[in-house]
């Protein structure tokens, strides 16, 4: 759980997913530590040497480490942007019961905290979380008895072939092969 993708994102900046370093239950807290850059997606300007942290990211002016994103994040084994709307969909890989599909909408502030490990996708894991911290549910997760062990990131399809899939984000199970296709509402 070391690492996951690269991408650059629609502004132009460079994306990271970084997993919460691979120990089982995530013993260390790196999904909810600030202080650290795993468990989480990060955002950094690559023009400048050897690169430069992008003045508007949540943790810029401190607050946690300057390169972070989003955090709350155990596995993000894929990320993407819908090239059409700039939007942001993470898979994340779950411990042992739930995977999940995080979303983004394009334009956000970032700052964004998935809820790992105190939650495993909509679902308590471990602990308590601390009063008033925000937590943002998945847009979908399934239960492995339904369907696999590891989510795969896929893409949101804006091709030109197939009419009625225009705008289906498409995410996959390594586990078991299965596809699914996920519609925001609105498309």
């Amino acid at each position: 759980h070391n690492g996951g993708c690269l991408a650059f994102g629609p502004d132009g900046y460079l994306y990271i997913a970084l997993g919460d370093g691979g120990s089982a239950n995530d013993p260390q807290g790196n999904g909810q530590n600030l202080d650290t850059l795993l468990g989480k997606i990060l955002r950094i300007d690559v023009r400048g040497e050897p690169y430069a942290i992008p003045a508007d990211n949540p943790f810029a002016n401190g607050g946690g480490r300057p390169e972070i994103w989003a955090y709350g994040l155990r596995n993000p084994w894929r990320f993407s942007f819908d090239r059409a709307t700039g939007d942001l969909y993470i898979a994340d890989v779950g411990q042992n019961k739930w995977e999940e599909v995080d979303f983004q909408p394009a334009g956000s502030a970032g700052g964004i905290n998935y809820g790992w490990n105190y939650r495993e996708g909509q679902h308590e894991f471990k602990g308590t979380p601390p009063q008033g911290l925000v937590m943002t549910d998945p847009v979908v997760d399934y239960h492995h008895s339904v369907g696999g062990c590891s989510v795969t990131g896929g893409y949101v399809y804006r091709g030109s072939a197939l009419s009625a899939w225009q705008g289906v984000y498409l995410y996959g199970d390594y586990c078991t092969g299965f596809v699914w296709g996920l519609l925001k509402q609105g498309e």
